[in-house]
């Protein structure tokens, strides 16, 4: 069994909150020649998005695997200490705890894990995402795997026509429930359009039983008890034979559909859809991006990557994405533009709360009964 992991992390932004140093990244590339070169991973891409370090890793060792966890987890601390050499801002900020202990669950970095049987061929997307939180996937993944106006092979493969079952996660109360699509996707529906706190965590065929789709599902804000930067979430979506076709898995992505992120982790804006030269958020610390790098895995080698979203079918994407935001930005510190208050709990919010407790006074008054009203009043008809 092949094992594909993509473990990502802000270690420190260049400038601010938009990109990574190149030495950071030229340091996780040598760490990970240095894992291919011992036998500890079969192979290894490093990328970015943003201000985030991305691991893509091929290994043997199955997810959640202590050895691949802490490999990743020290080269953090590599491009860590880089950024802190460099005084860039935010250095290591996504490494919530002093020491590594045993995986990487509840630590700070994200990631996806995908475990298969390899096919003859076996191309894989990896999406790497930017200003934005895990729930970002909910929208794509639906239509990628439920929606027929988006893929075809829902209707026409008989592979995909019995449908997927969607693993959904509730990140406040950390359970999880498996919904069957399409007999329960209406049910599904009502949960996943609430992407702050339910979060569709992985994706399986019911024909072929093999895992699609993975995600990662991590609240920064939920791990630290407050805002430590925005999520920044991974994906990996395996394709063709009886699952979604390359091109019915990028589709969702043309429309720039709004996402929670950008400035501050505190606003909603449009999903944009970049090359790897472009995945560096600028305006209002966004858009939010996402970058498409596509893989063929081929006895456990990483063969590409190839950049999808460099393809200027995605260009009218990026225009309207470019229109939304003069929209939404018009709005200033007013919703919608700015999130609701109950997903803003961890930011000044929760300071303000507590200055202004003693300010706010009831609205609550007394009714006058019909015995204290004067005859012929309105209080008169109370009752």
């Amino acid at each position: 069994m092949t094992t594909l992991s993509i473990i990502k992390a802000d270690t420190g932004g260049f400038v601010g909150h938009g990109a990574v140093h190149p030495d950071m990244m030229a340091e996780a590339r040598r760490e990970v020649g240095r894992a291919v070169e011992s036998g500890l991973l079969i192979d290894g891409h490093v990328a970015s998005c943003g201000d985030d370090v991305s691991l893509i890793m091929t290994h043997t060792y199955g997810p959640d695997s202590a050895l691949i966890h802490s490999f990743a987890w020290d080269t953090f601390q590599a491009t860590t200490y880089i950024a802190k050499e460099l005084g860039l801002y935010g250095a290591g900020q996504d490494l919530l705890s002093d020491a590594f202990s045993g995986n990487l669950r509840g630590m700070g970095p994200g990631y996806a894990e995908l475990e298969f049987q390899e096919r003859p061929s076996e191309p894989v997307l990896c999406f790497l995402a930017d200003k934005t939180e895990p729930g970002a996937w909910n929208l794509p993944l639906y239509k990628i795997f439920a929606d027929p106006f988006n893929t075809a092979g829902l209707v026409i493969d008989t592979k995909m026509h019995a449908g997927f079952a969607f693993e959904v996660y509730d990140l406040h109360q950390e359970k999880h429930i498996t919904f069957d699509c399409p007999a329960e996707l209406y049910d599904m529906l009502m949960y996943i359009g609430a992407p702050s706190r339910y979060v569709i965590h992985s994706v399986r065929s019911k024909t072929l039983d093999e895992t699609a789709a993975a995600t990662s599902t991590q609240r920064l804000s939920l791990i630290a008890g407050k805002y430590v930067g925005k999520d920044d979430p991974v994906m990996i979506v395996r394709c063709q034979s009886g699952l979604p076709a390359v091109g019915e898995a990028l589709e969702p992505f043309a429309f720039p559909y709004t996402v929670a992120g950008c400035m501050r982790g505190s606003h909603h804006a449009p999903f944009l859809p970049v090359s790897t030269d472009h995945a560096t958020p600028s305006r209002f610390d966004g858009p939010p991006r996402v970058v498409a790098l596509g893989f063929q895995i081929h006895d456990g080698k990483l063969i590409g990557p190839r950049d999808i979203f460099v393809d200027p079918a995605f260009d009218q994407a990026r225009a309207q994405a470019g229109e939304i935001m003069d929209y939404l930005r018009r709005h200033g510190p007013f919703e919608p533009h700015r999130l609701p208050l109950e997903e803003l709990e961890y930011t000044t919010m929760a300071e303000l709360t507590k200055r202004h407790a003693d300010r706010w006074t009831s609205m609550t008054t007394e009714v006058m009964t019909t015995q204290d009203a004067e005859p012929g009043t309105t209080a008169a008809w109370i009752g």
